[in-house]
């Protein structure tokens, strides 16, 4: 290993005109005793994992470089190609065009650059393979992970889905949104903000329950439609436009919370998203019937070597050691940081902070520096926008994705102004135009504060990368969407430690509650994982094609089944039972089933062809913030044991 190490580390000279730092250099080495590595902005990350990539490449079973999005994967790919070369080493990336052949031509590579996201639907399909030859990938030898807090933390938990063709959802959804556009709310139906923090839960009331009775009959021998009716008081009520989605090009995109952007390839559940789209009066999709499904924190789990990077790791260290069984560290900076930190602006309005952060971008940049402001929301980057109208600025959020890289690089020069979602450009330097450094380099405002201190930790080391000059300030507000989701009833907020204290809380509540959730989720990965070691078995009987078949058709019934369990957890609250149990007890039940589903089917004769199948993100919150809602449950209790011992 240390030859290889060494001839990679030339490689990078020769090819690519680099000396890597030392720091560069102990990154690979944490990369290859499978950590997660905390390096800052612009400490050339890209680089430091080549080295890696390339031992342990010369196990011969491929490793796979899983980034945020198709355009890092392109870059960073034909970036290290020449270096991969000199080693006798092949690179190769994948985007989500990339056709069946053309992904099975990547994998074969020695080192493949592919979105996280793709790689986990390529897994999906290919569980579903009827012989080996059609799989792309050739196993899950190493994953090494950029931006790894996104990935393995902001989106662990969004199931990737594998669809195929159904019926009757899109009269369902029609149905139900013009009975749901005869009922008022407060009378038919609540919103209750107490269960979800701001994000309220969706009940029927007894009247609202005769109603839809009286307009669509006994929607209790047709839960779907009972579903469907819920699914569209959702959509109407709880979800608004250019917040929590965009209409596009006659699509509904949802807005991803993290990043602030459009998550192009995303979908809420199926008759969620059915539901908006009639909100919109656009062409209702056939959301399709859930084949097979994964979150990205069990498919990189799968992995022999798992290792990653990213510019924050040290405040989530307990959840990576938690969840994924890797230790972090933290590296320190090859140049002194010298970029100053100033101290946040508490504001008692959200117009009020507003207003200072307006002025405060009209003092910076009549300086000459350029300034960079990180908005939460497409919708808040566009209403910072409208308190500018005398300040030249880019407004650079989901509207603007396909340029955003390259506005983001210009972000640094003389006078920019940028608005921009927290996490708009991600992966992509700023670096200072001519004359900047003298100026005092880039100034970076944050608008508000994040549940979690990482995302604002990435918004000020966009500043001050590599030993540049640069500084930063966040300006919060009472009206903040931190001090409303996590302050405890009327607790003073006076100083701007009592928001950090929000936002240990905001962090320690939502670890709580990802480990809570993941107890339900283990069973059901075990369960996949028994399937898939059966179709192993009879992906080498070809005789046994049909069972192939039958197990797949099985398991799409079985997680249909699961789906309708999960809506009804609300209700196990309400009854009183423990909803931990009752879901292990009745999917144990319904995996057993599976198998004699299995038995009857596996006799009758393999189809001509299978029908279309799509991918697509969801979540696994449709009725608002589950997440929210445990996180809420977690805090009750952890008082009562206070106050009761």
């Amino acid at each position: 290993m240390p030859d290889i190490f060494a001839r990679a580390v030339e490689a990078a000279r020769v090819t690519l005109g680099f000396t890597l730092f030392p720091t560069q250099i102990r990154c690979a080495e944490a990369l290859l005793a499978g950590r997660i590595v905390e390096m800052q902005t612009g400490e050339g990350k890209t680089l430091s994992a080549m080295p890696a990539a390339a031992v342990l490449a010369e196990a011969g079973q491929g490793v796979h470089v899983l980034t945020a999005n198709d355009y890092l994967a392109q870059r960073d790919a034909e970036w290290m190609a020449p270096a991969y070369q000199h080693l006798g080493l092949r690179a190769a990336w994948i985007r989500q065009a990339s056709t069946e052949a053309e992904r099975r031509v990547a994998y074969a590579a020695d080192v493949t650059y592919i979105a996280a996201t793709e790689a986990g639907f390529d897994h999906l399909r290919d569980c579903r393979a009827l012989t080996r030859e059609e799989r792309v990938q050739r196993g899950l030898h190493a994953a090494l992970i950029d931006e790894a807090d996104s990935i393995l933390i902001d989106e662990a938990r969004i199931p990737l889905v594998l669809a195929g063709e159904t019926e009757g959802a899109i009269e369902r959804a029609t149905k139900a949104a013009l009975a749901v556009q005869q009922l008022q709310p407060g009378f038919h139906f609540t919103l209750n903000p107490a269960h979800s923090g701001g994000q309220p839960d969706v009940q029927l009331t007894d009247a609202g329950l005769l109603e839809i009775e009286r307009l669509m009959g006994n929607v209790y021998e047709d839960m779907p439609q009972l579903t469907a009716v819920y699914h569209a008081i959702h959509a109407r009520h709880l979800l608004t436009r250019d917040t929590d989605y965009l209409v596009h090009r006659g699509r509904v995109i949802p807005v991803d919370e993290f990043k602030g952007r459009m998550a192009q390839e995303r979908r809420w559940p199926a008759g969620i998203h059915a539901a908006l789209e009639e909100k919109e009066g656009l062409a209702i999709r056939d959301p399709g019937r859930v084949l097979s499904s994964i979150t990205l924190q069990n498919y990189v789990l799968q992995y022999d070597h798992l290792c990653g990077m990213t510019g924050t790791a040290a405040t989530q260290a307990l959840e990576f050691a938690r969840m994924y069984g890797m230790e972090a560290e933290v590296l320190p900076t090859h140049r002194p940081m010298i970029r100053q930190d100033f101290p946040d602006r508490l504001f008692e309005t959200r117009a009020s902070k507003l207003e200072a952060i307006a002025e405060e971008v009209r003092v910076y940049s009549a300086t000459g520096r350029p300034v960079l402001v990180g908005t939460d929301s497409v919708e808040a980057s566009e209403q910072l926008s409208a308190y500018l109208p005398d300040v030249p600025h880019q407004v650079l959020n989901a509207r603007h994705e396909a340029t955003e890289a390259a506005l983001i690089a210009q972000a640094g020069q003389r006078g920019a102004v940028t608005v921009s979602t927290n996490m708009a450009g991600r992966g992509v330097d700023i670096i200072l135009g001519p004359g900047v450094a003298e100026l005092g380099g880039l100034h970076v405002i944050g608008t508000g504060r994040h549940a979690s201190r990482r995302i604002d930790y990435q918004l000020r080391g966009r500043a001050g990368r590599q030993g540049d000059p640069g500084s930063s300030r966040f300006f919060v507000s009472l009206e903040d969407d931190l001090v409303r989701r996590f302050r405890d009833d009327d607790e003073p907020i006076r100083t701007v430690d009592d928001i950090s204290m929000l936002q240990r809380r905001a962090e320690g509540q939502h670890l709580d509650a990802r480990i809570f959730l993941d107890k339900y989720e283990r069973v059901l990965e075990g369960q996949r994982h028994a399937v898939l070691a059966q179709r192993e078995v009879l992906l080498d009987l070809p005789a046994e094609a049909g069972r192939l078949a039958a197990v797949d058709e099985a398991w799409a019934c079985f997680l249909e089944e699961v789906a309708e369990l999960k809506t009804g957890f609300a209700w196990l609250n309400l009854g009183g039972r423990d909803p931990l149990s009752e879901y292990l007890r009745t999917i144990d039940h319904l995996f057993k089933s599976l198998w004699d589903q299995v038995e009857l089917e596996a006799g009758g004769e393999l189809p001509a062809r299978r029908g279309a199948t799509w991918t697509y993100l969801t979540t696994d919150q449709p009725f608002g913030s589950g997440l929210e809602r445990i996180m809420k449950s977690l805090a009750r209790k952890a008082k009562s044991r206070q106050l009761w011992g």
